[in-house]
């Protein structure tokens, strides 16, 4: 079992049963009393992020964690459809441990799946894609100097404010961890 000498940022720890990885740790050592680590931790189930302090040379349990890539096949009623690169083994994970990435998922793209105990609990794509405009209004002349935006629908059925001058049929690129438009794509 590790201690606190052992920590590092993307550490994986088990605490009460459930997985989570360190973003930060820092080892203080105050005037007076002992030696502590301050740490932040997210949950790698449902993505909440604590600080926690450890007193120095203390034990933790690490988590059975393993990130596999793989390669996002369809969706289904209750989840989504991944294929490990690998052993070629389909595994589905369920909608509610996907959130939000299933709106910029498209089919045959690599993704990472987090495993917890060889049960898939979570899915990171990649923060961009690039997807095609299936659907926006005309843009309208003038005032462009103002950034005026239109929503626009993706080909992965997510909804993104887009520059008045793009166009459907149009690729662009988007960033997947704030949903936004970044530019157009070729």
């Amino acid at each position: 079992m590790p201690d606190t000498s052992d920590f590092h940022n993307g550490m994986k720890l088990e605490i009460e049963g459930d997985p989570w990885v360190m973003t930060y740790f820092q080892h203080v050592k105050p005037g007076k009393g002992g030696a502590f680590v301050r740490t932040k931790i997210k949950n790698l189930r449902t993505g909440k992020t604590v600080d926690r302090t450890y007193r120095a040379g203390e034990r933790v349990v690490e988590a059975d964690v393993e990130d596999r890539n793989m390669q996002y096949l369809y969706a289904e009623a209750d989840g989504l459809v991944c294929m490990d690169n690998q052993s070629f083994e389909q595994i589905t994970i369920p909608l509610e441990q996907v959130g939000d990435a299933k709106n910029y998922l498209q089919e045959n793209a690599e993704v990472s799946v987090i495993l917890y105990k060889g049960q898939p609990i979570n899915i990171e794509i990649p923060s961009f894609v690039i997807a095609k405009v299936v659907e926006t209004e005309p843009g309208i002349k003038g005032d462009t100097a103002s950034g005026a935006t239109k929503k626009a629908k993706i080909e992965t059925g997510a909804t993104v404010l887009v520059p008045l001058f793009i166009k459907e049929g149009e690729k662009i690129r988007v960033d997947t961890r704030t949903g936004a438009y970044v530019e157009r794509a070729a």
